[in-house]
Order: C-alpha cells, then sequence, then structure tokens
C-alpha cells in the first residue's frame, strides 16, 4: 500500500508541476460583471495588460453585465476551474448577499481567491449654491433640515448608496434619496441644481470640484487622493473610523489548480508595479494595493471584513432586493 501511495503522490506532484510549466497555454477570459466604458471595466483593461505581459498570454475581456453585477459573478462561478476563466468584481462581492434574497453564487464558498487590485475613494459632493460650505456647516444644517435634504445615487445596492447609507449611519441622519440608472444622470442633476448631495466616484467629480461646479466635503477613503490634495477625508474631519473604498479584485472558480493559483498571485503581483499601469492608476484616482494584499488570503480576509462591515449598515436601512 506505502509504493502505491508513494507512486500517487509523486504522479500528482508531476501533474502540478507541469500545470505550473504549461499555463497559460491559451488566452484566458476575464469577466466584468459591468457594462464595458465603465470604471471598473476600463480598470481591468489596464490590469489585463500588464498581466498579460507578465503570463505572456492575452487576457481577453468579457463583459457581462445586469443586476449589479451578479450575472458576472454568477457566471464567474459555474465556469471550468481551469484558470482560463477569471472573475473581476468590485466591493459588490461583499454586498451582494447582504441586499438580494436570492443569489446564484455565494461569494465565500464558490470561488477560490486570487486578490485585491486596486481601490478608489468616492467624494461626497453637494451641488453649488448647497447652503453649507464646510464639513462642520454640512453637518449642522443635515442636522436641523434632514427632511429636506435630498441625496441622489445610481440605484439600491452601487457603491454611491452604499456610501450615502454608511454616511447617513455615521452621522445619525436620514436624508431622501433619489435613485438614478447609473452615476451620470445622477451627477448631472447634481450640477442642474436638481438635487442635494452625491457621493461619487472621485476620479468623475475631480474635474467637476476642480471648476466650482460642485462644492466637496470630503473623501470617503483614509487617505487624501493625488487628483485632489486639498480635499480632506471625512475621517480627518471628526467621522472617526468612516472609510467607504470601492475596491477590486481577482477571483477563479472553486478548486483551481494550486500552481494556477500561485501563477496568476505572481502576475497580479507583479503587475502592480508595473510603470504603465502604475501610471493609468494615478491619473484615474485609483490606489494599487499592497503587495501583502494581492494574496487569496488578504482577500478572503477582506472579504469577510467587508461583509461583517456592510451588515449591520444595510439591515438598519432596510434596504433589500429580489
Amino acid at each position: 500500500m506505502l509504493p502505491i501511495l508513494a507512486f500517487a503522490s509523486a504522479a500528482l506532484l508531476a501533474a502540478s508541476a507541469a500545470v505550473a510549466q504549461t499555463y497559460p497555454a491559451r488566452p484566458i477570459t476575464v469577466i466584468v460583471p459591468f457594462a464595458a466604458g465603465g470604471p471598473a471595466d476600463t480598470l481591468m483593461r489596464n490590469v489585463a495588460l500588464a498581466m498579460g505581459r507578465q503570463l505572456k498570454q492575452t487576457l481577453v475581456i468579457e463583459n457581462v453585465g445586469g443586476a449589479s453585477g451578479n450575472i458576472g459573478a454568477a457566471r464567474g462561478a459555474k465556469a471550468a476551474p481551469d484558470g482560463y476563466t477569471l472573475l473581476y468584481h468590485n466591493l459588490g462581492m461583499a454586498t451582494a448577499p447582504l441586499l438580494y434574497r436570492k443569489l446564484d453564487f455565494n461569494p465565500l464558498t464558490d470561488f477560490d481567491y486570487i486578490g485585491l487590485v486596486a481601490s478608489s475613494p468616492n467624494v461626497l459632493i453637494a451641488r453649488s449654491d448647497f447652503p453649507a460650505n464646510s464639513f462642520k456647516e454640512l453637518l449642522a444644517y443635515a442636522r436641523a433640515n434632514q427632511d429636506r435634504i435630498t441625496m441622489a445615487d445610481a440605484g439600491p445596492g452601487g457603491p454611491s448608496s452604499l456610501c450615502g447609507l454608511l454616511f447617513m449611519s455615521a452621522t445619525n441622519t436620514k436624508f431622501t434619496a433619489v435613485p438614478y440608472k447609473g452615476t451620470a444622470p445622477a451627477l448631472n442633476d447634481l450640477l442642474g441644481k436638481q438635487v442635494d448631495l452625491l457621493c461619487d466616484a472621485s476620479s468623475t467629480a475631480a474635474a467637476h470640484i476642480k471648476a466650482g461646479k460642485v462644492k466637496a466635503f470630503g473623501l470617503t477613503g483614509r487617505t487624501r487622493v493625488a487628483s485632489l490634495p486639498d480635499v480632506p477625508t471625512l475621517e480627518e474631519q471628526g467621522l472617526k473610523g468612516f472609510e467607504m473604498l470601492v475596491w477590486q479584485a481577482l477571483y477563479a472558480p472553486r478548486n483551481l489548480p494550486k500552481p494556477v493559483i500561485d501563477r496568476l498571485v505572481a502576475a497580479v503581483q507583479a503587475s502592480l508595479d508595473d510603470p504603465d499601469l502604475r501610471a493609468y492608476l494615478a491619473k484615474a484616482g485609483f490606489q494599487a494595493m499592497p503587495k501583502e494584499m494581492a494574496t487569496p488570503a488578504a482577500l478572503q480576509a477582506y472579504l469577510k471584513a467587508e461583509i461583517d462591515k456592510w451588515g449591520p449598515v444595510i439591515r438598519r436601512a432596510g434596504v433589500a432586493l429580489n
């Protein structure tokens, strides 16, 4: 029996080594569960170029939009676990099981984790003629007039909506939500002074802030961003512990061979040093994740922490879909 076991172990090791040496032998499909042209899609296309240089293979983006990313995520979970189909998703991976009563995938059990890639904060902005001119004035005005304040968002479950929920929870306020089919129309109505507040991507809002078309009250990350050096974080203005990041990560279907996972992790980590990718991230307002976060263990822990963080906020708001 022992010789047979030894032979089986040797065969398994040999097979693993062979996989590691030959992978990837053909193009890799990366599912992006959002429409083409959006921030997540554009970011992953730049990541794909950097990873392709490391893997010496092409990464092909497949946009599978719908249901706030859930359709694409379900397809990623059901793909063959061979390393030739990956899933790229944002913080919606953590909030989906909290927002939706029924999902066709489980973020905690249906995937192998590759690693975190990048993140970006939102920025709390207001119409240009909003009465408050500072974060301190905003808090005072909001608490005295919260029933009159409207807060635009891109629909339940999206980053702008989640940001608004977290802000209201942290400040013990409640505004009237005005949902839109995307942040672009929400921002347009804010520019048109038809709504009061919006939590938008810092990269999108930066030009309007600099032009004085909207007022900026604070970033939702823990650190300032290069594109908006004069805009402080909400935390440094008194909301201790406040952090809302739109983070991006790579996943694979469950049961991916470990040599393939190791190869992908190495490619992601090396890509974070790619000068072209870093230049894009800086220009677009994203921050590359530290290499120690671009690992399966770090992503798994981060995902669980985000689920624990958003659970009370979403339950308190009474938000539930389908």
